[in-house]
């Protein structure tokens, strides 16, 4: 009876789960979310541009805040299948008549009238 208690416990504790295991030839997915922005994307906004110009060159928000109409936050992150993770995070802030005021973020305006 102890030998079978013992190799259930066994079984059951190297059938839980192999993440602790490394099999060679297992094929893991690169994750990623959110907006995917580059230096050139950014450099295209001007200050003055509206809401609509500025969703046209950078895309949907990904945070669109309901209470505050004059901020967007576009964030990407990656996980690659190294377990490396990768964050990018740009804010577009917009003045009361929803024109493009400045950003902030991980990448840095072209011109030097948005920072």
């Amino acid at each position: 009876m102890r030998k079978l208690t013992l190799s259930l416990i066994l079984l059951s504790a190297l059938s839980s789960g192999c993440s602790w295991i490394k099999f060679p030839g297992v094929h893991k997915v690169d994750i990623q979310q959110g907006n995917i922005l580059d230096q050139g994307m950014i450099d295209k906004l001007l200050p003055g541009m509206t809401k609509s110009q500025v969703r046209f060159v950078l895309g949907t928000p990904l945070i669109s805040d309901t209470f505050n109409q004059g901020r967007w936050d576009y964030i990407y992150r990656r996980v690659s299948p190294s377990g490396e993770k990768t964050e990018e995070n740009v804010t577009i802030y917009f003045d009361n008549e929803g024109n493009l005021e400045r950003l902030t973020g991980d990448y840095a305006p072209a011109q030097s009238s948005l920072e």
